[in-house]
Formats: structure tokens, C-alpha cells, sequence
């Protein structure tokens, strides 16, 4: 599975090291990114997401059953992609 946020979408940035000498080699900026069970209470069971932090805040402010919905509407996660556990 990619770096990526399964309910916003974020991704990895690319960017560059700037030195002192102003001299820029390449590097990533990557996302903040949490590994979480939650318990869908519409399916009654636990999921597992990567969900980044502004997902969490995401999921706390609009509930996780919208927010997945937002997210499969929006293309960034499937419903077969998301783990369940028993």
C-alpha cells in the first residue's frame, strides 16, 4: 500500500534541500501519516485505515461513516481496499 491518506488523499511532496550555499538536491516531504483501527458502527465490525493527521481531525469533526463516504465519492479509497477485522 502507497504513502498515502486513505480519507483526504494526501500524498508524498516532492521539494528541495536548500544549503547554505543555496545549492538544491531533491528530497520528499513526506506525509503524516498513522496506521488506526476504528470501530464502524453502521457494519458493526473494526476497520483498518491510514488515515494522516488531518484525517483523524476529519473523521472526529464529521463522523467515520461520512467520511468514508466522502472518500470513496472522491476517489481516494474502495471499499474492498479497507481491512476488516473480525
Amino acid at each position: 500500500m502507497s504513502k498515502a491518506c486513505q480519507i483526504t488523499g494526501k500524498t508524498s511532496m516532492i521539494g528541495n534541500n536548500v544549503s547554505h550555499s543555496l545549492r538544491r538536491t531533491k528530497r520528499s516531504f513526506d506525509v503524516n501519516l498513522f496506521t488506526k483501527k476504528f470501530y464502524y458502527v453502521e457494519e458493526d465490525c473494526w476497520i483498518v485505515l491510514k488515515v494522516s493527521a488531518a484525517g483523524l481531525r476529519i473523521i472526529n469533526r464529521i463522523g467515520l461513516d461520512a467520511a468514508l463516504k466522502q472518500a470513496v465519492a472522491k476517489g481516494y479509497v474502495d471499499w474492498k481496499d479497507i481491512e476488516i477485522i473480525g
